[in-house]
């Protein structure tokens, strides 16, 4: 069965006195389904500010699911069927009142495969903004290279933001994915394998960025690489058929996981 997650968290500071971090999203008793297939299984789940929290587990295990459930994209899948709560910053998103397009907003995402806009560099940053109504070119200007700066791009693109998006490399496209997202301010990043399309050097400066923006922003990355995972996360969660099979600090998850099922699939007996 999957595991209840403590709901609290609390760091310590220089003198020594406990801080709790706030949370983000908190699911609870969380199902979907697809038809008659069960993709998530009670999930009881949370995350916390300015941390990066890994997704791990084999194929088809509910990463992806839970990833999109997370600001709704979920709906957009055929006969699928959703029982439990999900909030965030203490609202459950699944109330009529909440507009998606405000949880969108507010819940950035950027993909598995680069997928810029058919525009220039500028208009890719620029779209989002344009779309919250904002046609002030100094304004909109200042916006693009903010977030092209905080996508770790702009000094590789700031003599071509007319150029057409498509032809930047891979990686660089990836990072131009992100700072499409970082244009209009979210609160939270969901990336779903960001990496796996990229080469090694590109997956390297993703990850580097990605330490940057917790700083700012809350990020959830789903990974098929459990060596990213042990790298750049605070926290990893280990999905197996649907269900949380363990969740908790990422050194600890990786040195000495508490289920047999997680240390069976981090060392590669299956997956």
């Amino acid at each position: 069965m999957g595991v209840t997650v403590v709901m609290e968290r609390a760091n310590v500071n220089t003198l020594g006195e406990a801080v709790k971090k706030e949370t983000v999203y908190r699911a609870h008793q969380l199902n979907v389904w697809y038809g008659e297939h069960h993709a998530l299984k009670n999930i009881n789940l949370s995350f916390y500010e300015n941390e990066i929290t890994a997704i791990i587990g084999p194929s088809g295990c509910g990463k992806s699911t839970y990833i999109k459930t997370l600001n709704r994209m979920i709906e957009l899948s055929p006969n699928v069927r959703i029982t439990g709560e999900v909030t965030y910053r203490g609202r459950n998103i699944f109330d009529r009142s909440y507009h998606v397009e405000q949880l969108r907003t507010n819940v950035g995402m950027v993909f598995q495969k680069p997928n810029p806009f058919p525009k220039s560099i500028y208009d890719n940053v620029a779209y989002g903004p344009r779309i919250h109504g904002i046609r002030n070119k100094s304004v909109l200007d200042e916006i693009v290279e903010k977030s092209l700066r905080a996508a770790a791009l702009w000094d590789e693109v700031k003599d071509r933001l007319h150029e057409h998006a498509h032809a930047l490399s891979g990686g660089q496209q990836q990072r131009l994915c992100i700072a499409r997202c970082l244009a209009v301010e979210p609160d939270v990043i969901l990336m779903d394998e960001p990496t796996s399309a990229l080469d090694p050097i590109s997956t390297a400066k993703i990850e580097e960025l990605m330490q940057q923006l917790k700083e700012q922003y809350s990020i959830i990355i789903v990974t098929h690489n459990m060596q990213q995972a042990a790298r750049i996360s605070d926290k990893t969660a280990f999905f197996l058929n649907g269900e949380v099979i363990e969740y908790g600090d990422t050194q600890q998850l990786f040195s000495n996981p508490r289920d047999q099922r997680t240390e069976d699939y981090i060392s590669g007996r299956f997956g």
